[in-house]
């Protein structure tokens, strides 16, 4: 089945309204930096605002529906997931364990195998 490619044209509106938020975020960041001798409350009011604003002003954006309905098909696909039982996921995790233990045995001998082959064998360096 093939992939349906959709295309939004991004109006002036939208440019605008995320050009916005990109402001409210620098306003709010230099807000905070300012505002160092009106206390840690003053700077985190501002913060928080400005980040707030510039969060709604980009959610109202074409970008923003975007990203709120993509976030909702993620939501809908992860309740889909069937999570394997407490017993399943210990048996999993035991074979995981196991194959690591015969691969790390298989890896050692043949190591020592080419080590005994190559050095005590054709070159004949005894230790």
């Amino acid at each position: 089945m093939a992939a349906t490619q959709i295309e939004t044209v991004s109006t002036n509106a939208d440019k605008a309204k995320l050009a916005g938020a990109a402001t409210l975020v620098v306003v709010a960041l230099v807000g905070f930096y300012l505002l160092t001798k009106q206390g840690p409350y003053a700077q985190w009011a501002a913060l928080i605002v400005g980040l707030a604003a510039a969060v709604v002003l980009f959610l109202t954006s074409e970008s923003g529906k975007s990203l709120v309905a993509f976030g909702r098909e993620a939501w809908r696909e992860v309740k889909k997931v069937v999570w394997p039982t407490r017993k399943e996921a210990m048996q999993m995790t035991a074979y995981v364990f196991g194959f690591a233990v015969i691969m790390a045995i298989f890896l050692w001998t043949t190591d020592k195998t080419l080590e005994w082959v190559f050095y005590d064998l054709i070159l004949g360096w005894k230790k």
